[in-house]
C-alpha cells in the first residue's frame, strides 16, 4: 500500500514550494537546479515506484477524440481571436505575417520540449501518484488545475495564471476520459499553439 502521508508532503514540495521558489530571491542556478532536480525526481518515481510505461493505446477513439477537440477549439478560437482583437489588434497572426520560420520553430519547441513533459508531469504521473488520495474525483481534477495553473508562477501575469488554470481544468478532464499522455498533449499543443499563432504570445511571456 502506498504511503498518504509521504505522498501528500511529495504532492506539496513537488507541487507548491517548487513552483513558489521560482519566483523567489534565489539565484538563478538554484531555482535551475531545483527544476532539475524535482524533474528527475519524478522520472524516478514514474519509473522505479509507480512503473509507468509510456505507450501508445491501440484502443483510442481518435474520432470522438477529434470530434471533442475540434468542438473546443472552435469555441477556444472564437473567444481568443475577439479578445485579441479588442485589445491588441496590431498582434493578430502578427507572428506568421513577421515571420513563419520562427513561428514554426516556436511550435515544434514548444510541443516537444514544454507540452509533453508537462503532460507527463501534471496528468501521467499526477495522477497514477495521487489520485487515490481524492476520494471527490471533481475535487481532484480542480486540484490539478490550481497546481499546473501555479506552476506558470514564474511569468508573473495574471492572464497566464487565469489561462493555464482553464486548460489545466481541460487537460485534466481529457486524460480522466482517455488516460492518454498522447492525446492530451495533441490538445494541448492544439491550444497552446493556437494562442501563440492568434497573437497572444506577447501577452502570455512567450518569445515573440
Amino acid at each position: 500500500m502506498k504511503n498518504t502521508n509521504y505522498r501528500l508532503i511529495e504532492l506539496f514540495v513537488i507541487f507548491v514550494l517548487a513552483p513558489i521558489s521560482l519566483v523567489t530571491p534565489l539565484s538563478i542556478r538554484i531555482k535551475i537546479a531545483i527544476g532539475v532536480v524535482g524533474f528527475l525526481y519524478v522520472l524516478g518515481v514514474m519509473s522505479a515506484i509507480e512503473k509507468i510505461k509510456i505507450h501508445i493505446n491501440k484502443n483510442i477513439n481518435w474520432k470522438k477524440f477529434w470530434r471533442l477537440t475540434f468542438m473546443k477549439f472552435i469555441g477556444i478560437a472564437v473567444i481568443t481571436s475577439l479578445y485579441v482583437l479588442i485589445l491588441d489588434s496590431a498582434n493578430l497572426f502578427n507572428v506568421i505575417k513577421h515571420d513563419y520560420r520562427i513561428w514554426l520553430l516556436f511550435l515544434f519547441v514548444y510541443c516537444v520540449f514544454s507540452v509533453y513533459p508537462q503532460e507527463l508531469i501534471f496528468r501521467t504521473f499526477f495522477f497514477k501518484r495521487y489520485e487515490d488520495l481524492f476520494k471527490n474525483k471533481g475535487l481532484f481534477i480542480f486540484v490539478n488545475a490550481i497546481l499546473f495553473s501555479l506552476a506558470h508562477l514564474f511569468f508573473r501575469n495574471t492572464l497566464v495564471m487565469v489561462i493555464t488554470f482553464l486548460g489545466g481544468l481541460l487537460f485534466a478532464l481529457t486524460f480522466r476520459k482517455t488516460r492518454s499522455t498522447l492525446l492530451v498533449s495533441i490538445e494541448h499543443a492544439i491550444y497552446g499553439g493556437w494562442l501563440y499563432t492568434i497573437g497572444m504570445g506577447e501577452m502570455l511571456g512567450f518569445p515573440v
